[in-house]
């Protein structure tokens, strides 16, 4: 089955080796996925991905897709009207071309917990802000029976007391991070891909 993974750089993997990026790792686990292309940039907001990766789509022909955005909306100050606006954008797109089984949407973490967090932004407000993006993603989500792991945000905190979880830029998750995520990652697109349709 093609997948094809979008995003930014949670799902790129930025400062860990592609093979340790979750998508790779989750297909790693899987055989019945094949990564067809991991569209995922460094930096780019929920406006990016509408407008540089779903474009790719047409070309890539993909059977199941991941969506895992909304860091770079949060580190520039994007209205959540707008980032919520964007997902309806993003999941309708998708619900176009695959049933909500062959769609996964991936909570975005609390980088704030890391060692350079408090470059990007005010901590507590940044942590509120991606708390409050992930609430809109999952809500976008659960409304078109699209499954949601929420857990990520939650295995991103323990980075602030293990600093195995955080990458060598002292920023994104590491590979060790990313397994985790793939732990929680893994049942719900077992199920998915069980799931008729």
């Amino acid at each position: 089955m093609r997948y094809v993974a979008l995003g930014d750089s949670f799902t790129i993997g930025t400062s860990v080796t592609p093979d340790q990026s979750w998508p790779s790792q989750l297909v790693a686990r899987l055989p019945e996925l094949e990564l067809a292309a991991n569209l995922a940039v460094n930096g780019y907001t929920s406006t990016d991905l509408i407008t540089q990766e779903l474009p790719q789509l047409d070309r890539l022909q993909p059977e199941y897709v991941s969506v895992l955005i909304g860091v770079n909306d949060v580190v520039r100050g994007v209205p959540d009207r707008v980032y919520a606006g964007n997902v309806t954008i993003i999941l309708e797109e998708l619900l176009s071309r695959l049933p909500p089984s062959r769609i996964l949407c991936v909570a975005t973490p609390d980088y704030t917990r890391t060692p350079r967090g408090g470059d990007y932004g005010d901590p507590m407000q940044q942590s509120d802000a991606i708390v409050r993006v992930n609430a809109i993603l999952r809500e976008a989500s659960e409304q078109r029976s699209i499954p949601f792991v929420p857990q990520i945000f939650e295995i991103s905190e323990l980075a602030s007391e293990d600093e195995r979880l955080v990458a060598p830029d002292g920023l994104h998750p590491s590979g060790v991070q990313y397994a985790r995520w793939v732990d929680s990652i893994e049942p719900v697109v077992r199920a998915s891909l069980a799931a008729e349709g």
